[in-house]
This record gives C-alpha cells, sequence and structure tokens, in this order.
C-alpha cells in the first residue's frame, strides 16, 4: 500500500520521544584487593534509544474536544508538540470556532498546526478553515479530493472558500486512499474511509467475524457527503483512537460486515455528532470502545437511539457528551460531570484526553476542572 509520509518539522537528529528521562543501571564489576566489587552505575536512558529501540514517549497525548457547537474539531498534540487538528467547526460567528482552535493551541504549548485533516465538506466541518488560516499558522491540508456534494448551496460554498486557501499554494495538500499509512510524528494514522471507499482488508487486531451485523438495521446508500468522510484509525503506542467523521450506516456495514476489519477500539469520537444516520451496533457494538466522546450541541445530536446504542456498548466504561443535548432530555443524557457545557447561555467548554501508550486515558472536563482515570485494559 502506499505510505504517505508528512514530513517531520524536528530540529534535531535524535527526536525528543526517542529519548527516556528514565534511569538505567549498568553493572561494572571489577575486583579490589581480591574481592569481587559490582557497582551499579546509573546512566542516562539515552542508552535505549542509541541502541535503536524506541523507548516510550516522555508524557501523554493530548486531545483536545473543542466545543464548536454541533460542528467537530479535535486537536492532538505529541509530547513532542507535533500536532494534527481533526476538523474546523463552522465559519462566520465573529471566528468563534477558530478563535477556540487557537485558544486550545496555546494551552497546548503550539504556535502553528502542523496537519489539518477534513473529513468532508460539510460546512460545519469545513467551513472554519479561512478563520482558522487567519489565526493561526497551518502546514499541510489532507482531504478526501473534490466535493461530490454539489447539489448544495453551503457545502458548495464551504468547499469553495477551502480551494481560495489552498490556491494560495502556501500549504501542503494531501489525498489519501483508504490503506495509506499518515506518518505524523509519535502517532500512526491509517486511512480506513475516503471519498465513499473503504479498506478492503482487516487491519492489525481486526479481522474476526461480526455477531452485530444481524442487529444492525440496512439502510439505503447515502448520497451526500457524509457517506464520503475520510476516517481514520489512530495508534498511539497500544491505544487504539476511532474518528470516523460523519460516515454513515450504509457505509459502516460495508465496513463491518460480515468481518470486523478494525477490533476493538479504545477511544471512540462518536460518529455524526450522535445522530441516528450513523453508530450502528455493527459498528459500535463491534468495536467495543472503553471511552466514548460525542462532540454534539444542545440542538444537534444526541439522538436517543444512538445515545442507547452507545452506552450499551460491550465494555463501555463511559460515554462523554460536549454539550446536554435537548433531543435527549432527560433519560438520554449521561450524569453532570460529563458534559462539558450544560443548558444554559454558550459557554464554549471543552473536554481533553489525555491518551497515554501503557492504555491509560485520562478525561479531563473544562467546566468541572475535574479529571476521571481510566487504567490500562
Amino acid at each position: 500500500m502506499p505510505l504517505l509520509m508528512i514530513p517531520c518539522k524536528c530540529t534535531s537528529s535524535l527526536p525528543a520521544h526517542r529519548i527516556s528521562l528514565g534511569v538505567k543501571l549498568l553493572i561494572m564489576t571489577f575486583r579490589i584487593a581480591g574481592t569481587l566489587v559490582i557497582l551499579p552505575l546509573a546512566v542516562a536512558g539515552v542508552i535505549a534509544a542509541s541502541s535503536g529501540l524506541p523507548s516510550a514517549p516522555l508524557s501523554s497525548l493530548q486531545i483536545y474536544f473543542i466545543d464548536v457547537e454541533g460542528g467537530q474539531s479535535t486537536l492532538f498534540v505529541t509530547p513532542d508538540k507535533h500536532s494534527l487538528l481533526i476538523d474546523t467547526g463552522w465559519p462566520d460567528a465573529e471566528s468563534r470556532d477558530a478563535q477556540r482552535i487557537a485558544s486550545a493551541a496555546k494551552a497546548a504549548g503550539i504556535e502553528r498546526i502542523d496537519d489539518v485533516l477534513l473529513t468532508h465538506y460539510h460546512v460545519d466541518h469545513t467551513g472554519g478553515v479561512p478563520q482558522l488560516v487567519a489565526k493561526i499558522p497551518v502546514g499541510t491540508f489532507i482531504d478526501h479530493g473534490p466535493n461530490r456534494e454539489v447539489t448544495d448551496g453551503s457545502t458548495v460554498q464551504a468547499a469553495e472558500a477551502y480551494q481560495r486557501v489552498l490556491a494560495t499554494q502556501h500549504y501542503g495538500h494531501l489525498v489519501p486512499k483508504p490503506g495509506d499509512v499518515l506518518s505524523i510524528q509519535g502517532m500512526k494514522i491509517t486511512v480506513v474511509s475516503a471519498d465513499g471507499n473503504l479498506i478492503a482488508q482487516p487491519l492489525p487486531g481486526g479481522g474476526g467475524a461480526n455477531q452485530y451485523c444481524a442487529f444492525s438495521e440496512k439502510r439505503p446508500a447515502d448520497q451526500t457527503e457524509n457517506a464520503r468522510s475520510l476516517g481514520v484509525l489512530i495508534n498511539y503506542g497500544k491505544l487504539r483512537i476511532l474518528d470516523l467523521g460523519d460516515l454513515t450506516r450504509d457505509k459502516e456495514m460495508e465496513l463491518m460486515c460480515p468481518v470486523n476489519k478494525l477490533g476493538h477500539i479504545d477511544l471512540l469520537v462518536v460518529s455524526h455528532h450522535g445522530w441516528n444516520q450513523s453508530s450502528s451496533p455493527a459498528l459500535v457494538d463491534a468495536i467495543a470502545p472503553r471511552v466514548a466522546i460525542m462532540d454534539n450541541s444542545a440542538k444537534k445530536g444526541g439522538s436517543p437511539s444512538v445515545w442507547d446504542t452507545v452506552e450499551k456498548a460491550p465494555g463501555l466504561e463511559d460515554l462523554w457528551q460536549l454539550h446536554y443535548s435537548e433531543e435527549g432530555g432527560p433519560t438520554h443524557n449521561v450524569e453532570a460531570a460529563r458534559i462539558a457545557n450544560l443548558q444554559g447561555p454558550d459557554t464554549g467548554n471543552y473536554l481533553k484526553v489525555a491518551a497515554y501508550p501503557s492504555g491509560r486515558l485520562e478525561v479531563f472536563n473544562a467546566r468541572t476542572g475535574t479529571t476521571k482515570q481510566y487504567p490500562p485494559k
């Protein structure tokens, strides 16, 4: 399969993530007056790096689930400050979403975003591109290719505004295919869906028969940009993170039936803001996520049927929501401690996940200032 290498912005021939701050013990032996002496000497963990064996990153992968009011924008920042943004939220609103992304970047300690991946051209995912590049430098854009939904005015406008940004030739541009690997230092990012196409073979960890296909309703083929979403599986150490954008149920069934091509997932970005066009049991139950995060807004997403599917998924420890869902009401929202924005005026609170290569997850709620930990399985 092709390999897409996103340029590394390293300044050192030995990346910091290859250097452990742990201490190794070097055993030295010698004789004094006929007596054998064994002396442990502490030496820097760089020995592990110089041996050619990768050592664990110094800290966690930081993942900011930015509140863009029912769109999507998720920022990934590695310990070495390499960054990936998935989607840019809405345009207008006095650059509200671009400003929230820039604020998250500042909190993460970065002054530019290396790579921006656009799942598809709907305005709540791509519309914020012009305002984003006006707020913070961007290196490379990644998309599924041309807009295919040419009859929807807002989609056409969002796609054309993005193309005008690309036309300035100030940015790199990649169009990956399913099976391609995007190499961003510290993460392995495998494309599983793009432009209506899907991976043909199971990924490592997948390949088993999917018993949940029998419980999933078959739906007609979706004709919108949603079905063309650029979806990715992100590996970070032992952790597996899935973001399929707004991929629809018909494509989920193609991807997951009769064989589960993905395997189990640790962290799921709930597809399509929790709307019932996505998140079939064939996907959600089969991947058995440990933690799920839904980037809904008060009046968009959080459909009760999807909420039930995710909440009852095998092995799920917790679902988190960016907003209280008015559609969900009192019976289909998680407890307040796991909601970033409750009912009332827009406050723009985010959720942040610290993801460790050991498999540990920590979810921080900006509204409450509290963190919940999930030990590795």
